[in-house]
């Protein structure tokens, strides 16, 4: 035995484990729904600014409306509809990079190229979208009251803070997705004694 493991050294290693259908499954759909996302938004509605300028301005009216709603004085401008301001001056542009379109297509993307799951996707990812819709309601409407009360944090919230909550935010709907998927494949568990 010692002279093979001699004749043998070092020892050879064993070929890498082949990848399993579910996960050559998610990486082939997930490049698919890239391929797409970069034909369809990349390639067609971006450059146009349709999409985006609805989304934003959207996303500045229902942020003004809460902000309104918790009692503070805010308007979009006539103007410029993506513009939040308060007490009439200018606090927070909604830009399109900021819009959430992305956060959205990630939720999606991954939940479709994750396996299992069936029917649900669909009524996930809008329970998703919806989601990381409020928390970009929130997020805008905080970054307005940060320029109005304490201008000097706004750059440091808006690229750090608020960008970690609703990344972290989507790992969690992630997660989530996974944990609901990987239940409804085991079926109900009956305890045992």
């Amino acid at each position: 035995m010692r002279l093979l493991s001699a004749i043998c050294w070092p020892p050879v290693a064993a070929s890498p484990p082949t990848p399993r259908p579910a996960a050559r499954r998610f990486v082939l759909v997930a490049g698919l729904l890239w391929a797409l996302w970069l034909l369809g938004y990349e390639g067609w509605l971006r450059p146009t600014g349709r999409f985006d300028q609805a989304v934003s301005t959207n996303l500045a009216a229902v942020s003004a409306g809460l902000l309104r709603a918790l009692g503070f004085a805010t308007t979009v401008a006539p103007a410029q509809p993506r513009l939040l301001c308060m007490d009439g001056q200018p606090g927070v542009w909604v830009g399109d990079p900021c819009n959430g379109v992305v956060l959205y297509a990630l939720l999606a993307g991954f939940v479709l190229a994750y396996p299992g799951g069936g029917w649900r996707r669909l009524p996930f990812i809008g329970l998703g979208c919806g989601v990381l819709y409020a928390l970009n309601v929130a997020r805008v409407a905080a970054l307005a009251l940060n320029h109005h009360y304490y201008h000097q944090s706004v750059e440091f919230n808006h690229h750090y803070t608020f960008t970690c909550l609703v990344y972290a935010a989507l790992l969690g709907l992630w997660l989530q997705w996974t944990r609901w998927v990987a239940t409804a494949e085991r079926g109900p568990q009956v305890p045992t004694t």
